[in-house]
């Protein structure tokens, strides 16, 4: 229910409008090389766009999780294949014309590029109806908050704060 002044009656009158809209929050939906189907809320995402290889700048004595450093609006960010960094044993497929990159900010204000096999696109998602997420792989249990079970397939909600935040980064 949304409330709107309403000027031609009395300056203090509120008139109480319906307005039907989609139920939950925002997410971003896309898969890992594995098919594993995955979400983030859309209110931590920055840009997600696709890159060249050529783009992507191979940084040395770096973790091997992180797959090189891109421009992004003057901005140097990194980018991380998210499958390895999750336990996917299959490192991402570098070898074609693109690769989607979300890119995602903490509350600190840090960003972080994440390269991904595809974004599957935006859908409301409630979270009364966010399950824990029982047969989850060890290493990606600590970056999953939760998982919706949409038609036949699971789709598990990440923390993008705690990916940001991780000591993984530093092995």
């Amino acid at each position: 229910m949304v409330s709107s002044l309403n000027f031609f009656d009395e300056p203090d009158a509120v008139q109480d409008i319906e307005q039907e809209g989609p139920a939950g929050e925002l997410h971003l939906q896309f898969t890992l090389s594995s098919g594993t189907e995955l979400a983030l809320p859309a209110m931590g995402i920055s840009e997600v766009i696709s890159i060249t290889t050529e783009q992507l700048t191979p940084m040395p004595n770096v973790s091997p999780l992180l797959i090189g450093a891109m421009n992004l609006r003057g901005e140097v960010v990194w980018v991380a294949d998210l499958g390895r960094f999750l336990g996917e044993p299959t490192p991402l497929n570098l070898d074609r014309a693109e690769v989607p990159v979300i890119a995602v900010t903490d509350n600190q204000g840090l960003l972080l590029g994440m390269a991904v096999d595809s974004i599957g696109g935006m859908q409301w998602l409630e979270s009364s109806k966010l399950e824990p997420s029982l047969d989850c792989p060890d290493e990606m249990a600590m970056f999953v908050l939760g998982e919706w079970h949409v038609a036949a397939q699971t789709l598990r909600l990440l923390n993008q704060a705690a990916i940001i935040q991780s000591s993984r980064w530093a092995a």
